[in-house]
């Protein structure tokens, strides 16, 4: 399951997730932007980065790290790129804090007390998932919880959470973003299943989600890109010009010229 790609939508969809977290909640929580940012000069990228909106004081950076695998390193990894984050951006931010989050504690690195300054300290928070009283936590957080969920386990579980969104007092856009993130978990996680699987588990219809229709966008998208390969070779034999078979397929002319290269390279 991807789920760096699956807590980069979480966390951009909904950046004040985090603060549900977090002891220090600043008070523009609900506004802060979510980023990946990329340290120069160097070969780090720090995953998660909340930077608070603009003109809010005190403005506080919230570092965040999500890890699924054993990485021994990772807190000497991490720290390093937020330091070096704070060095290069002194104008940006007032305070800062670190938010690690773990399924479980048996993914800590074991060695805690080269970085015990850090780790002792109340900027840096460590959260681990399975210690959440799930049933009384946000919407938000039981999301997370929904990816780490054994298969058994989540097709209950995503059910109960979209009956609970349905029911909630919330927006129809927010409830329909929530929804499409249950379903993107489900979909990667079960992905061996067809779409009417899926549907029967999850006791909803697919067609209306995010997920389904951007998969169906992609595979419209790439059964043009087939017929392209096929019809352009065949049509630029007959003498006509690219624009000409684009006026004629009705598609854009770099969809042709896209098609055109293919053929070249492959007659190489």
């Amino acid at each position: 399951m991807k789920r760096d790609t699956i807590y980069y939508q979480i966390f951009k969809r909904f950046p004040a997730l985090l603060f549900e977290f977090v002891d220090e909640r600043p008070e523009q929580a609900d506004n802060y932007r979510f980023e990946s940012v990329e340290v120069k000069e160097t070969a780090f990228r720090i995953d998660g980065v909340f930077l608070p909106p603009e003109g809010v004081t005190p403005r506080i950076i919230f570092f965040a790290e999500v890890q699924f695998q054993k990485d021994e390193a990772l807190y000497h990894r991490f720290f390093t790129e937020s330091m070096m984050y704070l060095n290069r951006n002194q104008s940006q931010y007032d305070d800062w804090y670190c938010v690690v989050i773990f399924p479980s504690r048996s993914l800590e690195p074991s060695d805690v007390k080269t970085h015990r300054m850090f780790l002792s300290s109340d900027q840096v928070q460590r959260i681990y998932l399975d210690e959440l009283d799930s049933p009384n936590m946000p919407i938000g957080i039981n999301l997370m919880l929904l990816t780490t969920a054994s298969k058994n386990e989540m097709a209950e579980q995503a059910r109960f959470l979209i009956e609970r969104v349905q029911l909630e007092e919330t927006a129809t856009v927010l409830k329909n973003e929530i929804i499409d993130i249950i379903t993107t978990i489900a979909v990667y996680k079960f992905s061996s299943l067809s779409r009417e699987e899926v549907e029967a588990m999850l006791g909803l219809t697919l067609q209306e989600t995010r997920v389904y229709q951007e998969a169906k966008a992609e595979g419209r998208k790439e059964g043009e890109t087939e017929i392209l390969k096929l019809t352009v070779p065949l049509l630029l034999k007959t003498g006509m010009t690219i624009e000409q078979i684009a006026q004629q397929l009705n598609v854009d002319v770099e969809s042709v010229q896209s098609a055109a290269a293919q053929i070249s390279d492959g007659d190489k």
